[in-house]
């Protein structure tokens, strides 16, 4: 299939490239040209957020373009118009984070949305994620119908190449040696998404003409947080040791879930919201996750062959500060 990725050249976008690639379809990339794209693609320049910034696809056809652009919607809006007649289907990597807050445990896709989303949205008013991503799913759709738009509502996206910095930092951390604070209960399930089994299954779902939303994040259960900071641990091979804090411990001494200890969440509304979805509709369709074992392994090397994990500029610094973690261990 020939494919169109919009981006292609950093974290979801380019392990996307890397997998069509693998399949020996044709791949074209179109990007800022700030970064390199892969070896073997075809590349367009442009900036969508800039004026005439796609003329570069003002011609060409394919059988599929991707677009995981996550600011305002009206960027998703206006390639999509253009490609329109030219594309044969329109897959937008969106987020769960389209649900109605909060989304019940375990929620589907058929769960109730955010309100308040449009696909003309400019940014304008200042980012709004939840928003932003579902007025993204409503330009897909505006301009490709149901039936031709595939609405992926990807999960945690951790593994090779991550530029948001959560698994990197565990590994850095664990790299620098010593007691590390790790939040209990050990057993609590996480769920989360390698972006390479992402662009996997998104791929054969397009070329199977799958359209309409899938919750994209690995069956509950398919890690815990105890394997997973183990897995870092010892791919680490460093003299850490974990010290097991109660997780109210850790709250009470001002430390914030999910951005000073990435990933962790405690038991409760937002961990329903983050690590509990229903996709049951992806796995019937195909979705297969590698072990957390591979993924820790494989972002590991990436990083060493790197020698430090890109951070985008539109996001935060994930991670714990040493004095705070060593205030709490003692």
């Amino acid at each position: 299939m020939r494919i169109l990725i919009l981006g292609g050249t950093e974290f979801v976008g380019r392990a996307l490239a890397a997998a069509a690639l693998e399949r020996d379809w044709p791949v074209t990339v179109f990007h800022r040209g700030r970064h390199p794209a892969p070896a073997g693609v075809a590349e367009l320049l442009g900036d969508r957020t800039e004026p005439d910034g796609l003329a570069a696809l003002a011609e060409g056809e394919w059988d599929v373009v991707v677009d995981t652009w996550s600011a305002a919607p009206s960027a998703v809006r206006d390639a999509a118009e253009l490609l329109a007649g030219r594309v044969g289907r329109y897959v937008y990597v969106s987020s769960r984070s389209v649900y109605a807050w909060p989304p019940a445990a375990g929620q589907a896709e058929d769960g109730p949305l955010v309100e308040g989303a449009s696909p003309d949205a400019d940014g304008s008013g200042g980012p709004d994620y939840p928003r932003d991503k579902r007025g993204g799913e409503l330009a897909a759709i505006r301009a490709f119908g149901e039936e031709q738009t595939l609405l992926v509502r990807a999960g945690l996206i951790i593994g090779p190449w991550e530029n948001i910095g959560r698994l990197p930092w565990w590994l850095n951390r664990m790299a620098r040696g010593g007691p590390v604070l790790a939040p209990e209960p050990r057993e609590l399930p996480l769920q989360y998404i390698d972006a390479r089994d992402l662009a996997e299954w998104t791929l054969d779902a397009a070329e199977a003409g799958l359209s309409g939303p899938y919750n994209l994040v690995s069956p509950p259960g398919h890690t815990t947080t105890a394997e997973l900071l183990t897995a870092c641990l010892q791919t680490a091979g460093t003299d850490a040791e974990l010290r097991w804090t109660p997780a109210q411990s850790i709250v009470d001494a001002g430390i914030e879930p999910w951005s000073d200890l990435p990933i962790w969440v405690p038991p409760g509304e937002m961990y329903d919201a983050m690590h509990t979805a229903d996709v049951s509709k992806a796995v019937a369709a195909g979705l297969r996750c590698r072990p957390v074992g591979e993924t820790v392994a494989d972002t590991w090397a990436w990083l060493r062959e790197a020698g430090a994990a890109p951070v985008r500029e539109d996001r935060g610094t994930a991670g714990l500060d040493p004095d705070l973690e060593r205030k709490v261990l003692s």
